[in-house]
């Protein structure tokens, strides 16, 4: 692993020289659809190797990614020159996934700090409730906070249970996606049209309907699989956990650590300020700054307070959160072009896609635009492929919540709900996923993940088209 990281360093430092600050700008439009193919190789490695080369994934996947961004940055910086490809590494690391991976960490370490003492028994109407509780504190704490808040204990309820693993894919499928749909806290895609000026409430007031809906489908589906699989297979003759006197919670110290979370994020999209420095021609705002370094001393508070105890009795490891560092970082490197032809818009490789948003008369068509922002969503990162199609839509939050608000509607549920489609849609789906493997649940691959979107949650989606975007 040392030697790849001194290959990539030897690789990228060249590029960071003072020329980046006067490089020119991206025109996606000139691409080839062909820069792509490294995005496309890490997704396919992500879906593909741990099913074919399981020992060498899970020993090398940090590898694999940076071969895949080096596969990006090397031709890009050999054809369009070396200060356009630092600039947009720069960009890429210091805008864009840097702030992503301090806010997770933040989330992963004050809610791994929290313990819920004590045995819950997942039994379906148990599970079915804490599913529910999640999806309500997915909006207030954001769905990684709550993701990483319930999925041990709900784990820890089922850990005497045969089959368990649909207890997790329906976790997934509400508490860290679809619940996250109300507020700006809730998914990274609401905090950008935050920050471009949609109301912090909206969302609230017009995807409720929506969210009810699917949330409230999800659920009923959910009780009725685990309950079947309770009635056919039963429980362990020997529960793990043992039983408690009552439930109380380990570390709630922290409950106020993740208030100072909240308040950080809320502070970076209030706070206007145009007070900033550039590194290598990308602006840092103050604002950012300022919660970035709130984050991160949060981050050292809740380790430092927190106890041993809490920690051993959360099982509480880092291996997930160093498992997602390393696959985003590659998925946010060589998402560069693929994006970047999407924002060129009608002009660019992409053009079809932008096209097909549009109806004849030149007006949004909602239903389209919930569809593209969702599908692309579940396999982009859904932030800036909400930007793409909110600019595709005029870019004016202010006749977007008002003249077009079923189209900024349908742009932020698709981004949201359609994130629970892939492992890759969503960062807490693979925390959520590393964690329940690491605690032995036999979490279903790549594509048979994807069986139980397609089963489950497609129709679902067919059904929000026809009822709530026509």
């Amino acid at each position: 692993m040392k030697k790849t990281v001194r290959l990539a360093a030897v690789a990228v430092l060249p590029m960071m020289f003072p020329a980046l600050a006067m490089a020119a700008e991206f025109d996606g439009s000139k691409l080839s659809p062909l820069w792509g193919v490294p995005f496309a190789g890490i997704l396919l490695s992500i879906a593909l190797m741990p099913l074919l080369a399981p020992a060498f994934w899970h020993h090398h996947y940090g590898k694999v990614s940076a071969a895949w961004v080096l596969a990006f940055l090397l031709p890009f910086a050999a054809i369009f020159g070396v200060p356009l490809a630092g600039a947009q590494f720069v960009h890429a690391l210091v805008e864009e996934y840097i702030p992503f991976i301090i806010l997770l960490t933040a989330l992963f370490t004050v809610a791994g700090g929290i313990h819920i003492r004590g045995n819950l028994h997942g039994a379906p109407g148990l599970n079915t409730a804490i599913l529910a509780i999640g999806a309500v504190l997915a909006s207030l704490m954001g769905t990684t906070g709550a993701s990483m808040l319930l999925i041990r204990p709900l784990i820890r309820a089922n850990d005497n249970r045969v089959n368990k693993a649909h207890v997790v894919v329906f976790f997934i499928f509400i508490v860290s996606n679809a619940g996250g749909s109300l507020t700006p806290l809730g998914d990274p895609p609401l905090f950008l049209g935050f920050l471009k000026g949609v109301d912090f409430f909206w969302t609230a007031r017009n995807i409720l309907p929506e969210t009810l809906f699917l949330v409230g489908a999800l659920l009923a589906l959910f009780y009725v699989i685990d309950r079947h699989h309770y009635r056919k297979e039963g429980v362990l003759p020997f529960d793990p956990t043992p039983d408690t006197p009552r439930i109380g919670f380990d570390g709630a110290a922290n409950f106020w650590l993740l208030g100072g979370i909240i308040f950080f994020v809320l502070l970076s999209g209030v706070w206007k300020s145009p007070a900033g420095f550039e590194v290598f021609g990308t602006h840092v705002g103050l604002p950012g700054l300022a919660r970035d370094a709130g984050l991160i001393a949060i981050t050292l508070l809740s380790l430092r307070i927190t106890s041993e105890k809490v920690h051993a009795d959360n099982q509480f490891e880092w291996g997930p959160m160093i498992e997602v560092a390393k696959l985003f970082a590659g998925i946010f490197l060589t998402i560069i072009p693929v994006i970047a032809m999407l924002k060129a818009g009608v002009h660019g490789p992409f053009g079809a896609v932008v096209s097909a948003v549009t109806r004849a008369d030149g007006q949004p068509d909602p239903a389209m635009y919930f569809w593209a922002t969702g599908l692309l969503s579940s396999f982009l990162d859904n932030a800036p492929t909400y930007l793409v199609f909110f600019n595709t839509a005029g870019g004016d939050a202010a006749a977007l919540m008002t003249t077009y608000a079923t189209t900024l509607a349908a742009i932020s549920a698709g981004a949201v709900f359609m994130g629970a489609n892939t492992y890759i849609g969503n960062a807490p789906n693979l925390m959520v996923k590393a964690i329940a493997e690491s605690r032995g649940v036999r979490m279903p691959g790549f594509f048979g993940y994807m069986a139980w979107s397609v089963g489950i949650l497609v129709p679902l989606f067919v059904l929000i088209t026809f009822i709530f975007f026509r």
